[in-house]
């Protein structure tokens, strides 16, 4: 599936719509294996797969939320782009919730709405929400209020 483009002088008329849905990522245990090593954070219910297949409520290993939260960036970009912009960054995210455990092995998708676009000083503000979904599973892994500023061309 490809991004939807959207141009940059567009973005308020898409306020409260649906932007899209990624394509679906596989959460592998050498991913969760990586994202331990990157951020020092090995705890058995994510590194420990036959510990997590005994003693954890999940039944085994579950990805880390922040794991979860970092594939954003990927999972976003894969749902859209803007165009006619000199820079775009990450300004930080408004509220998180990890409402459902990502079992290792499981894919995951993020679903996006723009929630407002506001004018800052050489460009504009988007707050979108991302759900991210876990194929098979009613409740979503990850629910994501983010920020972004967008400076035009």
């Amino acid at each position: 599936m490809a991004a939807r483009t959207v141009k940059f002088g567009d973005l308020k008329s898409l306020v409260g719509e649906e932007i899209g849905v990624s394509e679906w990522v596989e959460v592998t245990q050498d991913r969760v294996n990586e994202f331990a090593d990157a951020t020092g954070d090995h705890q058995w219910i994510h590194c420990d797969p036959e510990r997590a297949k005994k003693e954890s409520p999940f039944g085994g290993p579950i990805a880390h939320g922040y794991l979860t939260l970092s594939l954003l960036p990927h999972l976003m970009s894969q749902v859209w782009q803007v165009e006619d912009i000199m820079m775009g960054i990450n300004y930080g995210v408004n509220k998180v919730r990890f409402p459902s455990p990502v079992p290792i092995g499981s894919r995951v998708r993020a679903r996006v709405t723009l929630d407002s676009v506001d004018d800052i000083q050489g460009g504009i503000q988007c707050v979108a929400t991302a759900v991210v979904e876990i194929e098979g599973q009613d409740k979503p892994a990850c629910a994501a209020q983010t920020v972004s500023r967008m400076l035009g061309a």
